[in-house]
């Protein structure tokens, strides 16, 4: 049944050719928006804050701050709208989910920059 699922996986799933990304980089994801027969672009710039599962079942979730507000958004990594992925800075973090991140403001909230 696993070979099955992974022969349909490997088969008909389009993949999305992204760079490397993990939790606590902050990136900015295009995405296309359907508006009736009209389609515009529009991104969303935030932190990773988790990437989870794999195959075509891969997802990653970003965070951002609208005003005083967060908001956050699930991509899957094969969504056929997504059409780039930019990595804007690499941060440097211990886990992989950061779901502290949440409760953190003002400048605790900032993430150090990862040296390569």
């Amino acid at each position: 049944m696993e070979s099955l699922i992974k022969f349909v996986q490997d088969e008909f799933v389009t993949k999305n050719e992204l760079p490397e990304f993990g939790a606590g980089d902050t990136i900015t994801v295009y995405y296309e928006i359907k508006e009736g027969n009209k389609t515009r672009t529009q991104f969303f710039k935030g932190v990773v804050i988790q990437k989870r599962g794999n195959g075509s079942s891969e997802t990653f979730t970003i965070r951002k701050m609208s005003g005083t507000i967060g908001v956050e958004r699930i991509f899957p990594i094969n969504l056929p709208s997504i059409q780039k992925i930019e990595v804007n800075k690499r941060g440097k973090v211990r886990r992989a989910r950061i779901f502290y991140f949440r409760e953190l403001t003002g400048k605790k909230a900032r993430i150090k920059e990862r040296r390569n």
